[in-house]
């Protein structure tokens, strides 16, 4: 990969390398939401699924995760603008709206561990979804996923 390639090339332009070291492994997008049916807002929750690692943030099958979890959403195949639901704070959605790595970014700061450091990543804020009942997941919203810490 070449230095910095997030500053010269678009989202479509990134090998599949690029893709997977852009992301900051905060294991935001692993949380279960929720949609207001009448509104049409999203909630997050601080559920997260069953196959996150909740210590190191990473899927604990990535490979697999489309078999054993059929509703994962693969980033890569999201079209265009698509990264809105993703919080403020994720790579993909904000290179999508035009802005900046943040300096607690791994790429930016050169150390896996600086998501973490920075209070971004849900390491010590969440529960798996095998401790909740899905009726239950109302009880969980958390409003730190936007990208407020």
């Amino acid at each position: 990969m070449e230095k910095n390639f997030w500053q010269s090339k678009s989202l479509g332009q990134m090998s599949d390398a690029e893709w997977e070291a852009l992301c900051d492994r905060c294991g935001r997008c692993c949380l279960h939401r929720l949609e207001d049916e009448e509104s049409g807002e999203i909630y997050s929750t601080n559920v997260a699924c069953r196959l996150l690692d909740t210590h190191s943030c990473r899927c604990r099958d990535y490979a697999q995760r489309k078999r054993e979890v059929p509703d994962c959403i693969q980033l890569r195949a999201v079209s265009g603008g698509g990264f809105s639901w993703l919080p403020a704070t994720c790579a993909y959605r904000t290179l999508a709206e035009g802005r900046q790595l943040a300096a607690w970014h791994p790429l930016v700061s050169g150390r896996a561990e600086s998501v973490h450091e920075a209070g971004i990543s849900v390491r010590g804020r969440v529960i798996s979804e095998e401790l909740v009942h899905p009726d239950d997941f109302e009880e969980h919203i958390v409003r730190w996923v936007s990208g407020e810490c």
